[in-house]
């Protein structure tokens, strides 16, 4: 009977955070272990699109331990263990998230990731989302909403986890989340257009969708009147957005430039006049930066740089070189032009960066993209249509198919894939595209 008392004894002071010593001594203290309660995100793993869909929203359920008090705070921590190159970094993905935060049903509020740590430290979670501050009870439920761009793809599949602390700081709930980032549909700023002239002279473009199988929205009407016009040509690459800028030569020889307003159901603002003498060329490329190459009748190509913040849209032209008259089109394609010769053999010609040179080579020796090019009776360059890639290339057959490739880095240079993809059929009503 003593014997049964003494372990209940003992048992009750193990309990209070205390043990006494053996047969009468002093007590000694004991650690209390503190329970730590449960995260449980409802619905299984939240999928993330980073893109124009909106916000999707993360619920959890907390359940504490008994005898937990006062306010406590939770925040939501993603475990990012690699950043890409040239660009993306903690702080960044921190802006880059936004996100509205409910506890117990109540109205959302705006809730801020940051990024406490010095951006570009080494930390297992380099980023967190705060949430709002709350009073203990044995169950709380959080609702998050997280929208982001599709700049944001790149983060892919985290388990993040999620602790909640009480008034001192110490942990009473922990779990995990699991959050899938993959990219949603692209921006329209980050999605290239395309434009076609009918045989009326009307002009029509084509926004892309940000679905390469399907890359490019119904036409839209730009206006009539384009068939005034023996060359049009994009000097910086049109975007869905409304940006974009073309210039325009008339049967007289004379250059107009056509500004992009950034509105896509008015993308381009009224012309303003280059200058005349342009009937000495005989074709043009966009470059993708405001800059133009034109090749004039011997085949001497010439390089026109943009001349920004004046009222001149180009500098005095620099010559690039002859022999161009080996090539019958031309096409702009990201910094350098395509160029398809009389065999149907196309050429890219891959921009060196040496803005200002005084003979004018903007381009490295040319590289091969493939024969069979003569195939086509137009090949255009086009801004990146739904991959947040590189940007692609279209071309039209005889029959009036139409063809999407890819764009890929090869050797140092932008060129249209190996594989192509037929996505749309009847473009013979068009006289020109571009």
């Amino acid at each position: 009977m003593a014997r049964t008392r003494t372990a209940l004894v003992l048992a009750a002071a193990l309990v209070a955070g205390f043990a006494p010593a053996a047969f009468g001594g002093a007590a000694v203290a004991v650690p209390v272990v503190a329970e730590v309660g449960t995260v449980v995100q409802e619905g299984g793993r939240l999928t993330v699109p980073a893109g124009t869909e909106g916000p999707v929203t993360l619920r959890l359920t907390v359940t504490l331990p008994a005898g937990v008090t006062g306010p406590v705070r939770a925040h939501l921590a993603l475990p990012v263990t690699a950043f890409p190159p040239a660009g993306p970094s903690p702080l960044r993905l921190a802006a880059a998230l936004n996100s509205t935060c409910s506890v117990d049903g109540g109205a959302f509020t705006a809730c801020a990731w940051d990024s406490p740590w010095i951006d570009g430290e080494d930390h297992p979670h380099p980023v967190r989302l705060k949430l709002p501050v709350t009073e203990a009870a044995p169950t709380l439920t959080y609702a998050v909403t997280i929208d982001t761009s599709s700049d944001q793809a790149w983060v892919g599949s985290l388990d993040a986890p999620v602790e909640l602390n009480d008034s001192t700081g110490a942990a009473v709930a922990r779990g995990e989340t699991g959050l899938d980032f993959v990219l949603g549909t692209t921006e329209p700023n980050h999605l290239g257009a395309l434009h076609a002239r009918d045989k009326d002279g009307v002009l029509w473009r084509y926004e892309g969708t940000s679905r390469p199988e399907r890359p490019f929205a119904p036409r839209r009407k730009v206006g009539g009147g384009w068939n005034v016009y023996t060359a049009v040509v994009p000097v910086s690459t049109p975007m869905a957005n409304g940006t974009g800028d073309l210039v325009a030569r008339d049967g007289a020889g004379v250059l107009w430039y056509y500004k992009g307003t950034g509105n896509p159901d008015a993308p381009f603002a009224p012309r303003t006049k280059v200058g005349g003498g342009w009937n000495v060329y005989t074709a043009f490329a966009g470059r993708g930066d405001g800059t133009l190459v034109a090749r004039d009748k011997s085949g001497v190509l010439w390089n026109y740089e943009r001349n920004h913040g004046t009222a001149a849209p180009f500098r005095p032209r620099l010559r690039v070189g002859a022999g161009w008259n080996v090539y019958d089109a031309l096409a702009g394609h990201g910094g350098g032009p395509l160029a398809r010769d009389t065999a149907g053999v196309l050429w890219k010609y891959g921009e060196t960066g040496s803005e200002g040179d005084p003979e004018g080579y903007p381009f490295r020796p040319r590289l091969r993209v493939g024969a069979g090019w003569n195939a086509y009776t137009a090949v255009a360059g086009t801004g990146d249509l739904g991959r947040r890639s590189h940007q692609d290339v279209v071309a039209r057959d005889r029959a009036g198919h139409l063809w999407l490739y890819q764009g890929v880095i090869r050797s140092g240079a932008l060129v249209p894939g190996p594989t192509r993809t037929q996505v749309g059929a009847g473009w013979n009503v068009y006289d020109l595209i571009f």
